[in-house]
């Protein structure tokens, strides 16, 4: 049978308990806990699902087991972004950010932890389907190191010169991508032909969020604002302007929807892409998918 999201966040808090178990500094402790619950959206391991459920995934908790893992490397990578050497935020889904409330230490510390539990998550000898093991090791690698993966994105806000789709595809297209690859892994297919929807969702979700920072305010996102123009940041906004960004929203979330391998459950798994776009997208740009 399908797992459901509660199942999922029961992985997810199990690897989290594991984690932070009674040996555990109990401030590391709370920082785990603080980072990952009670959670933001939950898109990319729901992506992550659909994709394993859309190719009738035969192996259920290892599907739960990728999605947990994309989870857990999202989480460590907002305690990392949050820090006073990157975005230097105070505030994450609404409350303190985790070195706003444990301080810088632990908030790396706990960033580091989260990492290692993703793989360790994967690593458990009671997962089925050990022959898919490697490869799915292997995309969800690729979605947080170097050359392309997240802590590549992060390192690219260094650099006098910026790409910004190579940017943006590093720094939030790289766990997408790992979670469509991730999800088909998981299925036991070939994970190629699904890291381009990965790639469209990604890159549509950060310059959903370029917009966002750009026309919100802290109330409305329960995070910074205003973060790209004070830190001078590469953005799709910066780059095209706000109806360019706009557009090429719009252009992606389509692009993605096209992007869906044929499988068994191909037109379910575009209604989610396009139900994830609606609910997700910043107000002023809902039409992007209808």
């Amino acid at each position: 049978m399908p797992i459901g999201d509660s199942d999922f966040e029961q992985v997810l808090r199990s690897a989290v308990e594991e984690a932070a178990d009674s040996r555990c500094p109990k401030l590391l402790a709370a920082a785990l806990h603080h980072a990952v619950f009670p959670g933001g959206a939950r898109v990319r391991p729901k992506l992550c699902l659909a994709v394993a459920l859309a190719n009738n995934c035969d192996a259920p908790a290892l599907a739960a087991a990728a999605a947990a893992s994309v989870e857990l490397l999202h989480c460590a990578s907002l305690v990392h972004d949050d820090m006073p050497c990157f975005d230097n935020a105070d505030e994450r889904r609404g409350r303190e950010s985790v070195h706003s409330a444990y301080g810088e230490p632990i908030a790396l510390l706990a960033g580091d932890a989260l990492i290692v539990s993703a793989f360790a998550l994967l690593a458990r000898p009671q997962l089925p389907a050990k022959n898919r093991l490697s490869q799915l090791m292997r995309v969800v690698a690729e979605g947080v190191g170097a050359p392309c993966g997240i802590a590549a994105g992060q390192a690219w806000e260094s650099e006098p010169v910026v790409d910004v789709s190579l940017y943006h595809r590093s720094k939030t297209g790289a766990l997408f991508i790992a979670a469509t690859a991730a999800g088909a892994a998981a299925a036991g297919v070939d994970v190629a032909p699904w890291k381009t929807l990965g790639a469209k969702i990604g890159e549509a979700y950060q310059v959903a969020d370029d917009i966002q920072d750009a026309t919100s305010t802290p109330d409305q996102l329960g995070k910074p604002c205003g973060v790209d123009v004070a830190l001078n940041r590469p953005s799709a906004v910066s780059e095209l302007g706000l109806d360019g960004a706009t557009r090429r929203l719009r252009e992606l979330v389509e692009e993605g929807v096209v992007a869906v391998p044929p499988c068994a459950g191909r037109a379910e798994l575009q209604a989610v892409v396009r139900q994830q776009a609606q609910r997700f997208l910043p107000k002023a740009c809902a039409a992007v998918a209808a």
